[in-house]
């Protein structure tokens, strides 16, 4: 069982954990072991999660949603097998973190008298500069 927070948890039958050989530096290791994560997560079919987290978490998520509805989280920056384990699902609960919070509605705001008053004054003036830069003798 994975803990997001206090309230929610994501169950083991959410998850499902493959190893694959990673790629980069490590010498011989890199070739025989298996030390990368690829973590799925079922989050389209996940009972925890509320309609508008879905949606957040689908919008967050970017590339890594799948099709069927399911995150794929991908970790090899160690050689521990077990260390980018911890990270695939520290990374996991980090993006359904950021998906829980609901962001603020912009209120609209009315331009002020004397903002309004000094944007017209400045196309007045530079109105005028532009007027100026005419031939001499075109008062037309």
């Amino acid at each position: 069982m994975l803990w997001i927070t206090d309230t929610i948890s994501i169950a083991d039958w959410e998850l499902s954990e493959s190893f694959v050989r990673a790629s980069g530096p490590g010498g011989q290791n890199v070739n025989k072991v298996s030390t990368a994560v690829e973590l799925r997560f079922e989050a389209e079919r996940s009972p925890n999660l509320g309609p508008g987290v879905k949606a957040r978490l689908k919008k967050l998520a970017g590339r890594r949603w799948t099709l069927d509805g399911a995150i794929i989280i991908q970790a090899e920056e160690t050689r521990s097998q077990a260390r980018n384990r911890e990270m695939a699902r520290e990374r996991l609960a980090e993006l359904i973190r950021a998906a829980l919070v609901a962001p603020k509605r912009r209120i609209a705001t009315k331009p002020t008298y004397g903002s309004q008053v000094r944007r017209v004054a400045a196309k007045v003036q530079r109105g005028a500069v532009k007027a100026l830069r005419g031939k001499p003798g075109d008062d037309e």
